[in-house]
C-alpha cells in the first residue's frame, strides 16, 4: 500500500509524507531480502516478484510526478540499475567469484514463476543483451583481442566503478526520489537520471582505459 499511496500523495503535491513512505519502502524492501536470504527462504518467484514489483512501483512513482515523461524516464532508471547488476556480474566472473547463490528452496508454481520468467524476458533481458554486447565489443577493441586475458578482464572491472554503479542502485534512486519530492522540485529526480548516466558513461570510459593499460602482452585467456 505504502507505494500506491505515496504516488497519490505526491499527485497532491504533499512533500513530508510521501519523503518519508520512499524511505519506509527501501527499508522494508531491503529487511525482506535480508531476512529471506538469512533464514533460506529465497525462492526463484520471490526474485523475480521482487523485481518486475519494483520496476511498477518505479512506473507508478515517475508517472505520479513526471506524467506520461514518467513512462521513459522509467526505461532510463531500468537502464541504469540493469548496468549495475551487469557491472558486478563482471567484477564477480573476472575473479571467479559466484555471483547470486541459487534460490534456497524449489517448489515454485510453474504457472507463475513462468509468466514472471515471460515478463521479465521481454522488458529485461533486451536490456541485459544489449548493454552486456556493447560492453564485450568495447573490451574486446581496446585490448585487440577477441579473447581477453584474465588481467584485463580484471582491470576492466575495477572496484571502483562496480562500486559507483551499486551506489546508484534502487535505495539511492528512492533517497533522491525522496529529497526532490521533500524540496518541492520532484521533477528535479529525472535530471538527476541524466546525471547518473552520465558518470557511468565516465566510468566506462575509464574501465576500458584501465584494461588498455595492462598491455597485449598479457596473456590471452577465455575466463
Amino acid at each position: 500500500m505504502a507505494p500506491a499511496s505515496c504516488s497519490l500523495l505526491i499527485r497532491r503535491g504533499e512533500r513530508v509524507r510521501p519523503a518519508l513512505l520512499l524511505q519506509v519502502k527501501t527499508l522494508l524492501d531491503n529487511l525482506d531480502g535480508q531476512l529471506a536470504r538469512a533464514t533460506g527462504q529465497t525462492t526463484e518467484t520471490g526474485r523475480y516478484l521482487d523485481t518486475e514489483g519494483d520496476l511498477l512501483v518505479n512506473l507508478a512513482l515517475n508517472v505520479a510526478v513526471l506524467g506520461r515523461r514518467g513512462v521513459p524516464v522509467t526505461l532510463l532508471q531500468s537502464l541504469i540499475l540493469t548496468v549495475d547488476f551487469l557491472w558486478e556480474r563482471e567484477y564477480r566472473a573476472a575473479r571467479g567469484e559466484v555471483f547470486r547463490a541459487p534460490a534456497a528452496q524449489a517448489g515454485d508454481h510453474p504457472v507463475v514463476l513462468g509468466a514472471l520468467q515471460a515478463v521479465y524476458s521481454a522488458y529485461f533481458v533486451p536490456q541485459e543483451r544489449a548493454l552486456e554486447h556493447a560492453f564485450q565489443s568495447r573490451l574486446r577493441r581496446v585490448t585487440g583481442s577477441a579473447t581477453p586475458g584474465a588481467a584485463q578482464r580484471q582491470a576492466y572491472t575495477p572496484l571502483a566503478v562496480n562500486t559507483l554503479s551499486a551506489n546508484l542502485g534502487l535505495s539511492t534512486q528512492f533517497l533522491l526520489l525522496g529529497a526532490c519530492v521533500l524540496s518541492g522540485r520532484p521533477h528535479w529526480y529525472a535530471r538527476s537520471l541524466g546525471v547518473q548516466a552520465l558518470a557511468l558513461a565516465g566510468a566506462q570510459l575509464w574501465r576500458e582505459a584501465q584494461a588498455r593499460a595492462v598491455g597485449a602482452d598479457q596473456p590471452s585467456s577465455s575466463g
